[in-house]
């Protein structure tokens, strides 16, 4: 009777709670020691593990785990930003155009350009390997705009790529490939009505198999990947004066739009 009084002295909640077998004791050990173990490195070098992750969405999901890696995750050594009201100006890493933001950028750097609002962009020549990604949910929220008169919005001679962008032209066209590899995933190519459409192309590519390219990319050959992208307006969608020619199209038919997956490249 001593141990049955015993027994209901007990919390119910305490009888109630199954007991841990080894093989849960075991996995929960391992992931908090794995935890302990990447947290036991410096800034310097998560910040460099951080760095072989693809902007979006792995570092912008690393962000998410704790303060420390929020903080190291949007550190201007990963990312360069631009915005078109900057509350502080010397914030480091933050540009009031993309102008500006490639003109300091790093080879290899990304640049997240901010979404809401228009972003002017014309003849910017891109000549180092950089990553233009906008910080939108959709690429509409984050709209490049090239001003008339001008012959491209963003012009490249290096290996680059583009993400999660809406670029708007209305004479000449959205984008200028000279050289490099240039990669467009889910944006939006849009050459704006006018008289003289048949003068508008959204991709225009003048690469020749004679073209040298630099030393920070050597392996890589002239070419264009196009996936997930809506075009819109223009004479064509994409035109090339050099020794590139189009391959592996698909298309998307829609009410409103057309969205194209294409490569371009050498024969």
């Amino acid at each position: 009777m001593g141990d049955v009084g015993e027994d209901m002295k007990q919390p119910k909640w305490k009888r109630s709670v199954p007991k841990r077998t080894s093989s849960s004791k075991s996995s929960s050990s391992s992931s908090s020691s794995l935890s302990c173990l990447i947290n036991k490195l410096d800034d310097g070098c998560l910040m460099h593990i951080f760095s072989f992750l693809s902007p979006i969405p792995d570092r912008y999901n690393t962000a998410l785990v704790c303060h420390r890696w929020l903080f190291l995750a949007c550190h201007p050594r990963l990312w360069l930003r631009v915005e078109r009201s900057i509350k502080d100006p010397l914030e480091p890493g933050v540009f009031p155009s993309i102008e500006t933001a490639v003109a300091a950028a790093r080879p290899g750097d990304t640049i997240l350009i901010s979404a809401g609002g228009r972003h002017l962009a014309s003849d910017i020549q891109i000549k180092k390997p950089l990553c233009l990604i906008g910080g939108g949910e959709v690429p509409d929220e984050t709209t490049l705009i090239c001003s008339q008169g001008a012959d491209s919005a963003l012009e490249f001679l290096s290996t680059c790529k583009l993400a999660n962008l809406t670029v708007k032209t209305e004479l000449g066209c959205c984008l200028l490939h000279r050289s490099g590899r240039l990669t467009i995933d889910g944006c939006v190519l849009q050459c704006e009505s006018n008289p003289l459409d048949f003068l508008s192309v959204p991709i225009v590519s003048t690469a020749s198999a004679q073209t040298v390219l630099s030393p920070s990319v050597k392996g890589y050959k002239d070419g264009v990947s196009v996936s997930q992208t809506r075009i819109e307006g223009g004479a064509k969608a994409v035109s090339t004066s050099g020794d590139l020619t189009l391959q592996r199209v698909r298309v998307i038919y829609a009410r409103t739009s057309l969205v194209f997956w294409f490569d371009m490249e050498q024969q």
